[in-house]
């Protein structure tokens, strides 16, 4: 039998628990009510360190072992949901409109909980785990601000680990990599300006929706045509807003989007193109640019050793067919990188199955994952801390 059946038993009560925050998203740093419903449970399973309000809703709880003194591992999950209508019609879904867990983080927020209350129970561990309860990792860069106001050295962590369900990997699967998983994350904004006027003349005005046009297709060539095909690079226009009549060339357009690398010259490469090709295919047509640039997350390493224990805890709950080490590396980011900046770990998925793609209004995630989840928390905390 796989030691997985010994985490069942905690299935439908941690299920339980996910439903009701799937029922109660909160966006960004708001997670006042879910910080409560975490901070209860936590209290509940007899965690008396419990810190609360860093990174303004996001919390740390310590369970010391029984096995005597040893360091302090830190295991993370996220809290936050999307501003996304939810169109999953299941039972739990969403009752606040525009709101809704897309991405996982409710299973997340679960799974952490779920293995909290086994680890408080059992403690069949030396040293101390620090359950970090994260806000803000879809837009507000909450990994930042706990690693900025000192989680890491205030706490002693000395590895972190972080878990991430997985659409399309089946529910038992495991899978991630070593080196570099996920990509840095950077966001561009562009203001084009014209010269407004009637569409009747477009000869006495610059149309700054023709100008956005050209920079919108002038971007892929940067891609395409200006760097190596063997780096990776993908730069995204994904907001242009323009007009406000039929019958009215506007003054000014707005364009944004992201830029994803992996490498540090490819992000330099990206502001400074971005900015030159945008500037010059306006001029070129009479007008000019504004131009802002903000670099977020930096890219997602995983450590040697600390995903050789990831994946030893992994192959110890599910048997090593289940646990994949050579995943693809990814262009999507995560603002769990600023602590792998801060502390070696590792970063892992775990399959949700074949469900729609996180960021879907149809995404849900899927309970039967719940005992992997909760299994491979404690198997990191058994086998890092090994009694």
């Amino acid at each position: 039998m796989s030691s997985v059946e010994t985490f069942r038993e905690l299935q439908a009560e941690v299920t339980e628990w996910r439903r009701y925050l799937h029922r109660h998203p909160e966006l960004g740093y708001q997670l006042h009510n879910t910080a409560r419903f975490v901070t209860e449970k936590l209290a509940s399973f007899g965690i008396n360190h419990i810190e609360t309000g860093i990174a303004e809703t996001g919390i740390v709880a310590l369970i010391q072992g029984e096995g005597g003194d040893g360091p302090t591992i830190g295991l993370r999950a996220d809290m936050d949901a999307l501003p996304i209508l939810e169109g999953s019609n299941k039972p739990w879904s969403s009752t606040l409109p525009g709101k809704m867990h897309a991405c996982g983080h409710d299973g997340h927020t679960a799974m952490l909980l779920g293995a909290a209350k086994h680890l408080a129970s059992t403690r069949n561990f030396k040293g101390t785990v620090a359950l970090i309860f994260q806000p803000a990792e879809e837009d507000g860069m909450g990994g930042q601000r706990m690693v900025q106001e000192g989680i890491m050295d205030r706490f002693g962590i000395s590895q972190v680990f972080g878990l991430h369900c997985a659409p399309d990997l089946a529910v038992g699967k495991f899978s991630t990599r070593y080196g570099p998983l996920l990509a840095a994350l950077d966001e561009f904004d562009v203001v084009v300006k014209g010269r407004g006027g009637h569409p009747s003349e477009p000869h006495k005005c610059v149309d700054p929706i023709v100008i956005a046009a050209q920079i919108v297709l002038g971007l892929q060539t940067l891609v395409s045509r200006s760097t190596d095909a063997l780096e990776s690079l993908v730069i995204s226009v994904t907001k242009l807003n323009a007009g406000t009549a039929y019958n009215i060339i506007p003054d000014r357009v707005e364009l944004a989007g992201t830029v994803r690398a992996f490498a540090p010259h490819l992000r330099d490469f990206a502001e400074q193109h971005i900015r030159a090709s945008a500037k010059g295919i306006a001029r070129g047509f009479g007008g000019d640019i504004d131009f802002k640039y903000r670099r977020f997350e930096p890219v997602t390493i995983n450590s040697i050793d600390e995903t050789n224990l990831a994946l030893k805890a992994a192959r110890i709950l599910v048997g090593p067919e289940a646990v994949d080490d050579k995943l693809p590396a990814n262009m999507g980011s995560e603002d769990f990188s600023y602590m792998l900046e801060a502390r070696p770990g590792s970063y892992v998925f775990l399959g949700n199955g074949s469900t729609a793609t996180w960021h879907h209004p149809e995404f849900d995630f899927n309970d039967e994952a719940i005992p992997y989840g909760v299994g491979f928390w404690v198997k990191v905390v058994e086998t890092a801390l090994a009694a």
